[in-house]
């Protein structure tokens, strides 16, 4: 092969050149251009196989990459993971350990303790409807609950009943039973009602149900069929009677530090673009723990009007002290904010 010395570029081929050189580089995104690529570290506390991480988590990442022409990368660390621990989430991000992060609500306790409301019980029936109405009021009333933190996505489940080896009809069923309990307020209830709250995460629940050291579970039809429940419990009451809550957030200073579009691509890709996707996300994990009760010929019991009506009339005794709690605790505005939040929901649901 014979190798022919290479040419000078002619004037006007490498001032084409140079020109298509600064118009490339012009359009890489800015963050690129500043300081290269920024890597977002994201925590959260369920297993990495939850569909949590592939239904939420990365196409929010993906979303994020795509806007920023791949200068934004996210990692991911889960459950099984250092960064994994649910009562570490809110810290964690607050610390700058990890950037981003997804939390409940309840832990650490009293943290959060004005976006609590939504977890008395019968508030939010709906994922949709429990989500938008803490975004909704979030910027008024339930600010001083994410300080240091910006929130993406604040969100409730689809409100949950309860999982049992025996069955539980009434309210008065419970009596004398051990019931895990998922939050402070539905321990109320469950105390109330004469049966004995036991806190217990769900990684838990199998073994324990198994062994008969708890009786039954509050929790979602989703933990049913991610946690393998349907195996341990063959008595299901939808009684839809609590909610948890959950924020997604970014720590404030770490986003204030990043450039202007990579700030708007973050934004872009949460808030409204997330909560559009929480209802059909959490009817989709809760019928997979539907279909998993039905198939093993589980009892699902979906109460009627009279039965739900049973159930609200145990529970309503409580709300006044349930309030006067959250007030002790440094919500001093309890009342008006439950009374938000009631109206919030009712507009919703109209709508």
């Amino acid at each position: 092969m014979t190798l022919v010395p290479s040419q000078p570029t002619p004037a006007p081929s490498r001032r084409r050149l140079l020109t298509g050189l600064a118009a490339a580089a012009l359009a890489l995104p800015a963050a690129l251009r500043a300081q290269g690529r920024i890597t977002l570290k994201v925590s959260h506390f369920v297993a990495p196989t939850h569909r949590l991480q592939s239904d939420l988590l990365l196409p929010w990442a993906k979303d994020i990459e795509t806007r920023t022409q791949g200068a934004v990368t996210v990692q991911i660390s889960a459950a099984n993971s250092a960064l994994g621990q649910a009562q570490n989430q809110l810290d964690q991000c607050l610390n700058g350990v990890v950037d981003v992060a997804y939390g409940l609500c309840g832990l650490p306790r009293g943290r959060m303790a004005r976006s609590m409301l939504i977890e008395l019980p019968f508030m939010a029936a709906t994922a949709e409807a429990g989500s938008r109405t803490l975004w909704n009021l979030y910027p008024r009333l339930l600010g001083d609950d994410y300080k240091g933190l910006k929130p993406l996505l604040l969100m409730t489940h689809n409100a949950g009943g309860l999982h049992t080896r025996g069955k539980v009809e009434h309210p008065a069923d419970l009596r004398g039973l051990r019931i895990r309990t998922p939050s402070p307020t539905v321990s109320l209830l469950l105390s109330a009602l004469g049966a004995i709250p036991v806190g217990m995460p769900p990684t838990q629940l199998y073994e324990n149900l198994d062994k008969g050291v708890i009786d039954g579970a509050a929790t979602t039809w989703d933990a049913v069929h991610s946690f393998r429940l349907d195996e341990v419990v063959r008595h299901h009451l939808d009684a839809r009677f609590f909610t948890a809550a959950f924020w997604f957030g970014i720590n404030q200073r770490r986003f204030d530090a990043l450039p202007a579009d990579v700030r708007a691509a973050i934004e872009a890709a949460s808030g409204e673009a997330l909560l559009k996707r929480v209802q059909p996300m959490w009817d989709s994990w809760d019928d997979g723990g539907r279909a998993a009760a039905r198939a093993r010929g589980s009892q699902v019991l979906l109460p009627d009007a009279a039965l739900q009506a049973e159930w609200r009339n145990a529970a309503a005794p409580l709300l006044d002290g349930a309030l006067a709690e959250f007030q002790k605790e440094g919500v001093a505005n309890a009342r008006e904010i439950h009374g938000a939040m009631l109206r919030e929901i009712a507009r919703l649901s109209k709508g």
